[in-house]
C-alpha cells in the first residue's frame, strides 16, 4: 500500500477486520517490521487522537517517529505555484517535501479544508503534492476531504459491538457554532457504503455530501425517522458541502437545535449505541445524558485510532 486515503486503498474490509483483532491480540506482534525506518507526521493542523494514536501505532511497529507541527518552530510553507514570495511565507512546499522525504520511509500528512473555494479543498492540492513528489508511502491523518483513519477505527469499533449481522447505521448532522469540514462524514459515509451495514444518513436539506462518498446512501430528512430501529447512531457535524448550491459552500445553513442527538431521538433507536469522533460540543452535538450514557462508545472508538493507525502503517512498511 502506497497511499491511504480511501477505503478501497485498505483492500477487502473482512481481511483489514481480521488484522485488527490480531493487532488487538498482541499489538507488539509485528514490532520488528519498522526497525530502522522512520515515520514523519506532519500537522498542518492541530491534534490530540490522531497525534497520540499514530504515534502510539508507529511505536508499537518498532518505527522511529519525527512529528514536525508546521505553525510553530518551522519555516511558514507556500503551498501554490506561480505566487511571487514577497510575504511571510520563506518556503515553498514543493522544496520542503522532498528535503522532509530524505529523512524518512513514510510521512503521515494532516490538513483541514479551507471551506473558501470548493474546488481547491476537494482537489486535495497539499496531500497531493505529498504524494506526487515526496517518493515515499503517504496516509492521510486527516486531509481536506477524508478521515480514513477515523472511518476505519470506527468500523473497527462497530464490529466490535454489534449484535446483528447486518445492523442499522445511522449518520446524523447535529448543530454546531463553527463551520466544519465535511472530512469526517465523508470517510464515515465511504466506509459504511464498503461495510455489510443498513446505512442511513440524515440531516438538513442543504447538507447534501458529495456523491464520491456517499453513493447511493439512503438520505433521510426526517431524524426522527432515519433513528427508528437504529443500532449505531454516528452524530457529526458539517458546514454546507454546496454540492446542490456551490455558493454556499463552507456556510452554515442551519443551526436548529432540535437536531442535538438526545434521548428523545434514542429513544425511538433499537438501544442503538452512540459514536462521536470527539472532540464533541456537549449539549449542542449530544446531551450529557447520551454522550455519558454505558451506550455511549466514544472512548472505545477513539482507542481504537491506534488499531486502524497500526494496520495501515504495517501494510506501508510490508510494501516497502
Amino acid at each position: 500500500m502506497k497511499t491511504f486515503l480511501h477505503a478501497s486503498d485498505i483492500g477487502p474490509l473482512e481481511q483489514a477486520l481480521a488484522e485488527a483483532r490480531e493487532i488487538k491480540a498482541d499489538r507488539y506482534k509485528f514490532e520488528t517490521l519498522g526497525r530502522h525506518k522512520t515515520c514523519l507526521l506532519i500537522f498542518f493542523n492541530n491534534s490530540l487522537r490522531t497525534r497520540l494514536s499514530t504515534q502510539k501505532a508507529a511505536r508499537n511497529l518498532g518505527l522511529d517517529v519525527i512529528v514536525l507541527d508546521v505553525n510553530q518552530g518551522a519555516w511558514k510553507l507556500e503551498t501554490e505555484r506561480g505566487v511571487v514570495m514577497d510575504g511571510d511565507k520563506s518556503e515553498h512546499l514543493l522544496e520542503a517535501i522532498p528535503v522532509m522525504a530524505s529523512y524518512c520511509d513514510l510521512i503521515g500528512v494532516r490538513t483541514f479544508a479551507g471551506l473558501i473555494d470548493r474546488k481547491a479543498d476537494y482537489a486535495e492540492n497539499i496531500l497531493t503534492q505529498f504524494i506526487c513528489h515526496s517518493g515515499k508511502p503517504v496516509f492521510s491523518m486527516e486531509s481536506a476531504t477524508a478521515h480514513p483513519l477515523q472511518a476505519f477505527a470506527d468500523l473497527i469499533t462497530i464490529e466490535e459491538h454489534k449484535t446483528k449481522v447486518r445492523p442499522k447505521v445511522v449518520l446524523t448532522w447535529a448543530p454546531h457554532p463553527r463551520a466544519l469540514p465535511q472530512a469526517v462524514p465523508n470517510s464515515f459515509a465511504e466506509w459504511m457504503r464498503a461495510a455489510d451495514v443498513d446505512f442511513v444518513i440524515t440531516h438538513p436539506e442543504g447538507y447534501e455530501l458529495d456523491p464520491l462518498f456517499v453513493g447511493n446512501a439512503r438520505t433521510e430528512y426526517d431524524q426522527m425517522k432515519a433513528f427508528e430501529g437504529a443500532d449505531f447512531v454516528y452524530a457529526k457535524n458539517w458546514s454546507c458541502p454546496g454540492v446542490t448550491n456551490p455558493a454556499d459552500y463552507g456556510k452554515i445553513l442551519s443551526r436548529d437545535m432540535d437536531w442535538c442527538v438526545t434521548s428523545r431521538q434514542m429513544a425511538v433507536t433499537d438501544d442503538a449505541r452512540f459514536m462521536h469522533c470527539l472532540p464533541v460540543r456537549r449539549n449542542m452535538i449530544v446531551s450529557d445524558e447520551v454522550i455519558e450514557s454505558p451506550r455511549s462508545l466514544v472512548i472505545p472508538e477513539a482507542a481504537n485510532r491506534e488499531i486502524s493507525a497500526t494496520i495501515v502503517l504495517k501494510r506501508m512498511l510490508e510494501a516497502l
